[in-house]
């Protein structure tokens, strides 16, 4: 007879199988960016977009854990291959969004119906309240990823400042 597994077990096997879907995921998306000609970091932005629909660099920054200034590097590549493209807007015109080009993403998606079909297989066995739990269990599992993410970036941008030596601060010179 099996004993039971532990908490502290089980949590370990469910790290690892989240672990091995999410490299799994990030395989798959590297083959379809690499057949839409981007980079895979690209493709995590197309994805924010995609998903989000119409936002700001700053918020696709946020989403990303990029720095405002690679996130104009994103954009725009994205922009040239014709993924995205920036709209301002009408109510104050400083404010740019970037806003997915539909018939782009119905491209880049297409292979995403392979998974989407595999997923509805594997869902049709699972009842209503366990498709709930699993929706739940995602959610809160994006937004404590999306704050340790931000944690680890600021740590790094933290220990980067500390290793930079002390200069004296420019001043700003009436022309």
């Amino acid at each position: 007879m099996s004993r039971a597994k532990s908490r502290a077990e089980l949590m370990q096997e469910l790290e690892h199988a989240m672990r091995k879907v999410s490299s799994q995921g990030a395989m798959f998306a590297k083959i379809v960016a690499d057949l839409a000609g981007i980079s895979s970091a690209d493709m995590d932005c197309i994805d924010f977009v995609n998903v989000e629909g119409r936002m700001t660099a700053g918020r696709l920054a946020e989403l990303s854990g990029l720095t405002t200034g690679a996130i104009t590097g994103v954009v725009d590549r994205l922009e040239k291959a014709g993924f995205v493209r920036r709209e301002r807007d009408e109510s104050d015109r400083r404010k740019v969004f970037i806003v997915p080009v539909k018939e782009k993403m119905m491209e880049i998606g297409r292979p995403y119906e392979l998974v989407k079909r595999a997923m509805e297989k594997q869902c049709r066995a699972y009842t209503d309240a366990e498709l709930k739990f699993l929706l739940r269990y995602a959610t809160e599992g994006y937004q404590s990823m999306l704050e340790a993410t931000t944690q680890l970036s600021g740590t790094i941008e933290a220990a980067s400042l500390k290793e930079k030596p002390d200069r004296p601060a420019k001043s700003r010179r009436a022309p």
